[in-house]
């Protein structure tokens, strides 16, 4: 079962107070403003609930998604989210850094996979796209992060082809992504 929001409630026939009611009495368990959960689902991470809630289009992207793919040893304070420029950014509670990428590359290396728990997806760019974006936005995130994910990758036997298209893609990426390489190789 996914999340459960007051107005949906409503929509169910549920009255507003029947819905608190329920809240009140521990049978939904409220992970975010306006965000609820039913109580007996055991859902893992709460901040990937709220951002696939509050913006179906919400991608986990930077060092986030290098954490997800097991490509950094450095545990993200807060987890990244990418949603499309332009875009309203959601007032949240959780600890989750909004970053809004460009509309026309903001679907290159983006998948979609199962938020653990529940019956809910969320984007998540894909190890290339994510160590690309790295490079692109090193004076944002470091270039030790982006450095240290391609080294891991590599040595995975990644593809620097594969790595190469993405990078051509997108702006700002081809060059450094390309030093990176010839400095590894």
């Amino acid at each position: 079962m996914s999340t459960v929001r007051p107005r949906m409630a409503e929509r169910a026939g549920l009255s507003r107070s029947a819905f608190y009611r329920a809240a009140r009495e521990g049978r939904l368990k409220r992970i975010a403003r306006g965000i609820y959960l039913p109580a007996d689902m055991t859902a893992a991470d709460w901040d990937w609930i709220e951002a696939a809630t509050r913006r179906p289009d919400a991608t986990i992207c930077l060092a986030s998604a290098l954490a997800h793919h097991d490509l950094t040893d450095a545990i993200p304070t807060a987890l990244d989210v990418a949603i499309p420029r332009g875009s309203r950014t959601p007032a949240s509670t959780g600890a989750i850094a909004w970053h809004q990428f460009d509309r026309a590359t903001f679907d290159v290396g983006r998948e979609e996979i199962p938020i653990p728990g529940t019956d809910q997806l969320i984007g998540i760019y894909s190890p290339e796209r994510s160590i690309v974006d790295a490079f692109r936005l090193r004076g944002e995130v470091g270039y030790e992060l982006a450095r240290e994910a391609l080294k891991g990758w590599l040595r995975r036997g990644g593809k620097p082809v594969r790595l190469m298209e993405i990078a051509s893609r997108l702006p700002r990426a081809k060059s450094p992504v390309l030093h990176a390489l010839e400095m590894l190789a």
